[in-house]
C-alpha cells in the first residue's frame, strides 16, 4: 500500500492571502510544514495539490526545490484536484492534510494511519468528534474511496471539500474517528493559519520552539502555551469560516 499524504495549498486564500509562502524562522510556512511531514515513517510520499493559477507558480517552484510532487488543477473543485494529486502519485492511500497546518504533528499524523490500518474502515479522521487542536486536522482514506465519492457527488460544498461527502454518509462509508485525552481547553487551541492573527500566533510558536527543537510535537506546543498564557490571546477572537 503506498500512503501519499496530498496538501491542499493555494496562494488565493480569501483572509490571508499567500499564507502558505508566509516566511517564518526564514522559510515559507509550506517549507516547515514539508519538513514535519518529513518525520512520518508511514508515508512513501507527499504531493502538493495546487491550482493553474499562475499566482500559484511559486508553490510549484517550491515544491520543485524541496524534490516533492505538485499537481496543478482547479481552483474550485479540490475534491477532484486532490484526487488527481494522489493518482498522479500512484497512492493507494491518502492521508489528507491542508496546507494552513504547518504545526501539523508527525506522531498525531502516523496515528491515523495505524488507526486505519488496524480497522476495516473506508475514512478514518480526527475531526469527526474535536479532541484535538484545530491546525492537527488529518484524514485517511483510500484513493478508491475518494474516486467512489468523486463519481457520487456534483455538489459544490462537496467538491469544495474534498472528504465532506464521505463522512457525511456514514450509511455508505465505514467511519472511524480518533480522539484525544487533552483538555476541553488544550483541545480548543486554534493552531491553524487562516487570518493575520493566526499568523501571528504560529510564528510565535516556532520562532520559540523551532530553533532549538525543530522537531518539536504538540506536547511541546502545549506546554509553551500554559507557561506563556498570553500567547493563547493573540487569536482566541478568531471564528473558524462554517463549511
Amino acid at each position: 500500500m503506498k500512503i501519499v499524504c496530498t496538501i491542499e495549498a493555494r496562494m488565493k486564500s480569501s483572509r490571508l492571502p499567500g499564507k502558505v509562502l508566509l516566511p517564518v524562522c526564514g522559510k515559507p510556512l509550506l517549507e516547515l510544514m514539508i519538513e514535519r511531514l518529513r518525520q512520518v515513517p508511514e508515508l512513501d510520499g507527499i504531493v502538493i495539490a495546487t491550482t493553474a493559477d499562475p499566482s500559484c507558480q511559486p508553490i510549484e517552484d517550491l515544491a520543485k526545490r524541496l524534490s516533492v510532487g505538485c499537481f496543478r488543477g482547479g481552483e474550485d473543485d479540490v475534491l477532484d484536484r486532490v484526487l488527481r494529486s494522489a493518482q498522479s502519485a500512484q497512492a493507494d492511500l491518502i492521508v489528507e492534510l491542508t496546507g494552513d497546518c504547518p504545526l501539523i504533528d508527525p506522531d498525531l499524523v502516523s496515528e491515523v494511519i495505524r488507526e486505519f490500518r488496524s480497522r476495516d474502515v473506508d475514512y478514518c479522521a480526527n475531526v469527526l468528534q474535536r479532541t484535538h487542536p484545530r491546525g492537527m486536522d488529518v484524514q485517511v482514506f483510500p484513493t478508491k474511496v475518494l474516486a467512489q465519492a468523486a463519481e457520487l457527488t456534483n455538489n459544490p460544498s462537496d467538491r469544495e471539500h474534498v472528504s465532506i461527502y464521505i463522512y457525511t454518509h456514514p450509511e455508505r462509508f465505514r467511519l472511524h474517528n480518533v480522539t484525544s485525552s487533552l483538555s476541553p481547553e488544550d483541545a480548543d487551541l486554534r493552531l491553524t493559519v487562516d487570518t493575520p492573527d493566526d499568523f501571528k500566533l504560529v510564528s510565535e510558536i516556532f520562532q520559540r520552539l523551532y530553533p532549538t527543537n525543530p522537531r518539536f510535537r504538540l506536547a511541546d506546543i502545549l506546554k509553551l502555551m500554559r507557561e506563556h498564557p498570553e500567547l493563547r490571546a493573540i487569536n482566541s477572537h478568531v471564528k473558524q469560516k462554517s463549511v
